[in-house]
């Protein structure tokens, strides 16, 4: 690969994997092959306008990746890196290591909000579940991040994107349920 640098490769709007902000960026460098004696435009990078970060494009995959769901305020430091862990796996295509970070998140939630730690998982589950931590009609939720939990660290199987995903989303949610929404309740 030649690169070459380039300030008008085309406007590029995307949300910056290293700082969260959604961009658009012409400023950056572009691959040039030469092949048949024609130039070839191949991957670019682009430059954040915000962080000044480069962040590279190869057949529209982006690298880093954006991390999905949203920031969670209120979280206990611990339960904080954990969910910024597995969104940072997905963000990397690190699938079945987001799934795992799920299931783990639950027992530290569960921990940290009374549990015993160093119970059976089931055990996490249904103190969120009877603790009244888990909202109406989601501890199938729950069971579900346990299940694929399961899946992701018993079987051979690997996690998607999907599976991924769709943990961190009710990750997030439980979150915000737990900690973001108590805490905006002002004070008597």
């Amino acid at each position: 690969m030649a690169w070459q640098q380039a300030a008008g490769i085309g406007s590029k709007r995307f949300v910056c994997g290293w700082c969260s902000n959604t961009v658009a960026a012409s400023l950056g460098y572009q691959d040039v092959r030469a092949g048949s004696g024609v130039k070839i435009m191949g991957d670019k990078i682009y430059i954040c306008p915000h962080c000044n970060s480069p962040t590279y494009f190869s057949s529209e995959r982006q690298y880093p990746g954006a991390a999905p769901g949203a920031q969670v305020a209120n979280l206990p430091p611990d339960i904080k890196a954990l969910y910024e862990e597995a969104r940072q796996c997905v963000a990397a295509s690190c699938f079945t290591s987001a799934v795992l970070a799920s299931r783990k998140l639950l027992i530290n939630i569960a921990v940290n909000n009374g549990a015993k730690e160093g119970a059976p998982f089931i055990a996490y589950v249904e103190h969120l579940a009877s603790a009244g931590f888990v909202p109406p009609n989601g501890k199938g939720w729950v069971d579900h991040i346990r299940k694929k939990g399961n899946e992701a660290n018993h079987e051979i199987a690997l996690m998607t994107r999907v599976d991924a995903e769709e943990l961190l989303s009710f990750s997030e949610m439980l979150l915000k349920f737990i900690y973001e929404f108590p805490s905006r309740i002002p004070a008597s």
